[in-house]
């Protein structure tokens, strides 16, 4: 028995097609970052775009690798700021020579080098390799007071391949497109569309969306700025973009605005930030907040991250210093951040009680959003039925990580830990600083961290606790869940049970998941199996394509209710989901539902499970007598999918379909359709206080009129009068209290088809 094996077939199972066959999802580097605060319809005008940095010459030297960028060690200061703009030249011609061949795999004992992907044979002649890197690289536009744009975008061969449009709050986190005022919600798949395959002067030539053409303009002018970030050779006279660039301290008390002309600070203006992320009025400033606006803002003005703070001021300089710094690392052309900036998740060390999760968003290589988890042994989250200290410590610890792991450098001591709350804290620490290295602009050697990794099939039948080593499996402890689903401790288990988890173990580590099914245990094969690749999966330093956790999602509508999915997810798997038939007002029917939906609700359940996967679910057969409601919690599934996407594949602010929400008291209902992402029609229905729809001849003249202004400006084609932050009207007090109830009904419904 080998007590050694490699994970090269392992790892062939996470990338490779073979994958589809144990339902593994496929793995993506590309990123997102998360959700953030919302965006006002009246937001100022926005200053004139800032002219592009002139491209310096090209050279004809050819470009070496990369190399890791090493992790800093002190916070960065100031950089001296070069006064000689760079000169314009012209676009380089020169066809660049083909890489050579990637090398051949080693033998199976050894994990093989990344695959080298060929180079295609015919470039376009006016394309030079040796102008721009090719890689991911992030920028923002111009900052405003509602925030910025930004893109993210890979280049190869001189051309945008992917990119992924960002609209930021004054947090710089990517904001839910809903959050956005309407004018955005299409922009943002034209302008996608628009500057996918375009070279740097493509990009730029390419049309503003009519409605947004300022966030156009700042998505055009991220891109050039990501492209100037690219140039293999840059001016070094050229260190700032001209223009205003933002920043923000990680715990969000101060965002900054720093604006640079000519490679000189010319300006700063200091913002302190509300708890939800947001500018504060000026005019509703507190006495402590305009004397430290007032102290801060000459003193980064003069000298920037060196800035001395004002006696009895040190916890708001040291903020806006650092907000300053991250406007300052926006601002600069040659960024020297070792990482890739979005949304990344990775695992602490995991126990037989469970295991630490940290999900996370990077800026210029800090930290700038964090949430922390504690998972069970089958998992998934406990939330607050974890231990109690553990509950406690999650807050404090979080604030700990934001303000002492604001630059990856401060973690070579850790955040220490919340007493009562040890091991979790280290788990956490762990999980964070596993996450950044998922983030690093040039990967680290080895696939897999070095550590101890769980894995949990998604029927929650098998806990594998597997021991990583130089990318190989070094050891493995298999547990067994009983019927209640809770884990059988080792003295429980029965001989039969015993025998079968050792066989199940040495197999595992003879063959991994080539491993040869029990005679009469294929479902508990299947189960270990999947677990291997379940933990080998959480142990992987390439971020996925999901994000993990329990997404809501409704199918379409229809008169008497619709359908809703409540769809748990890990690496792109489902580990649990829970299906419903809902009235008018959203609330479960249960048995009251139709008797052949009632029963197709736990066969459907059983082979959602069993199906696993966002496309496998779509290929799973209608119950008869229940065809709609099946095709309906099918669609609710493929929706909770779309929510969890880290890189939304069509970034828009609602899904398309027919929506339902209800009012506070659930006596109102309004059915919402959304088209090519724009809610265009809604019907109002007033309910019993059985949920049932009330005929018209019920209704009060109150009740008549808002309902006849609701339906009668639904457009059919265009945004719906009320599609868009919808608030109470009416003509006397009668009209207008309904309206309030309408009101809610609709957010409701806008919620429900929101991505």
């Amino acid at each position: 028995m080998k007590k050694l094996i490699s994970l090269t077939v392992s790892a062939a199972i996470l990338l490779a097609p073979f994958a589809y066959t144990l339902n593994v999802p496929a793995l993506n580097l590309k990123v997102d970052a998360v959700s953030a605060a919302s965006e006002e319809a009246d937001a100022p005008a926005a200053k004139p775009t800032a002219k592009p940095t002139a491209k310096p010459a090209a050279t004809a030297k050819p470009t070496a690798k990369p190399v890791a960028t090493p992790k800093p060690t002190a916070k960065p200061t100031a950089t001296p700021k070069p006064t000689a703009k760079p000169t314009a030249t012209p676009k380089a011609t020169a066809k660049p020579a083909a890489k050579p061949k990637a090398t051949a795999a080693p033998a199976a004992t050894v994990v093989p080098a990344e695959t080298v992907k060929p180079v295609p044979t015919t470039l376009p002649v006016t394309v030079n390799e040796n102008v721009y890197q090719d890689g991911v690289y992030v920028a923002y536009g111009d900052a405003y007071s509602k925030g910025t744009e930004g893109a993210k975008i890979e280049i190869k061969y001189g051309k945008i391949t992917s990119i992924e449009l960002l609209r930021t709050s004054p947090k710089l986190i990517d904001r839910d497109a809903r959050n956005n005022y309407s004018a955005l919600w299409q922009a943002y798949g034209l302008m996608k569309d628009r500057l996918l395959g375009k070279t740097r002067d493509g990009a730029a030539a390419v049309d503003a969306v009519s409605g947004a053409t300022r966030s156009s303009n700042g998505w055009k002018l991220s891109v050039d700025r990501a492209f100037e970030r690219a140039l293999t050779v840059k001016d070094t006279n050229a260190v700032y973009f001209d223009g205003v660039h933002m920043g923000i301290d990680p715990t969000g008390k101060y965002a900054v605005f720093a604006t640079y002309e000519s490679n000189k600070l010319t300006a700063v203006k200091v913002y302190p930030l509300n708890s939800t992320g947001d500018f504060v009025d000026e005019k509703a400033y507190t006495a402590e907040q305009s004397a430290a606006v007032a102290a801060i803002t000459p003193a980064l003005l003069a000298k920037g991250t060196a800035a001395e703070p004002v006696a009895g001021l040190e916890a708001d300089f040291k903020a806006a210093t650092n907000a300053f710094w991250d406007a300052e690392q926006n601002a600069k052309i040659n960024n020297t951040s070792a990482y890739v900036d979005g949304f990344y998740s990775s695992y602490g060390t995991a126990r037989s009680v469970g295991v630490e999760r940290a999900d996370i968003v990077i800026r210029n290589g800090k930290l700038v959003d964090v949430k922390l988890l504690r998972l069970g042994n089958n998992l998934i989250d406990r939330g607050a039925t974890a231990y109690a200290d553990v509950v406690k410590a999650n807050a404090p610890m979080t604030a700990k990580l934001l303000a002492n792991g604001s630059y990856f450098a401060n973690y070579d001591e850790k955040v220490d830990g919340i007493s009562g709350a040890t091991e979790s804290s280290h788990g956490w620490n762990q999980a964070v600083e596993r996450a950044f290295e998922k983030a690093l602009k040039v990967p680290g050697e080895g696939k897999y961290f070095d550590g101890k990794f769980a894995g949990v099939d998604n029927h929650s039948k098998v806990l594998l606790l597997v021991d990583v080593a130089s990318d190989a499996v070094t050891n493995i402890k298999l547990g067994l869940f009983g019927t209640d689903g809770k884990l059988i401790a080792d003295d429980k288990l029965s001989a039969e049970q015993k025998s079968l988890a050792g066989t199940l173990t040495s197999g595992l580590l003879e063959k991994g998941v080539q491993m040869s099914d029990i005679t009469g245990q294929e479902e508990l094969s299947a189960a270990a199996k999947a677990a291997l690749t379940d933990a080998l999966t959480n142990a992987s330093k390439v971020q996925g394509t999901y994000k993990d956790g329990t997404f809501t999602a409704f199918g379409d509508a229809y008169d008497k209710g619709t359908n809703r999915a409540d769809v748990t997810l890990r690496n792109g798997k489902i580990v649990n989901v829970a299906l419903y038939r809902v009235g008018m007002n959203l609330v479960d029917r249960g048995k009251a539902a139709y008797p052949e939906v009632v029963k197709a609700i736990p066969q459907l359940t059983s082979s959602f499970l069993a199906a696993g996967t966002r496309e496998a679910v779509q290929d799973v057969d209608a119950v008869s007598g229940a065809t709609s409601s099946s095709v309906a919690l099918k669609t609710a599934v493929d929706r909770a999918y779309g929510k969890a996407e880290i890189v939304e594949a069509n970034k828009a602010a609602y899904f398309d379909g027919i929506f339902i929400g209800v009012s506070a008291n659930k006596l109102v209902n309004v059915m919402t359709y959304v088209e090519h992402g724009v809610p265009v029609k809604m019907l109002v229905y007033y309910l019993d206080k059985n949920g049932s729809t009330r005929t018209i001849n019920q209704l009060t003249d109150a009740e008549l009129a808002v309902k006849s202004e609701i339906e009668s400006t639904s457009t059919g084609y265009s945004l719906h009068k009320y599609g868009y932050r919808a608030a109470a009207f009416g003509n006397n007090d009668a009209e207008k209290e309904v309206s309030a109830k309408v009101v809610e009904a609709i957010k409701s419904a806008l919620e429900s088809a929101g991505k």
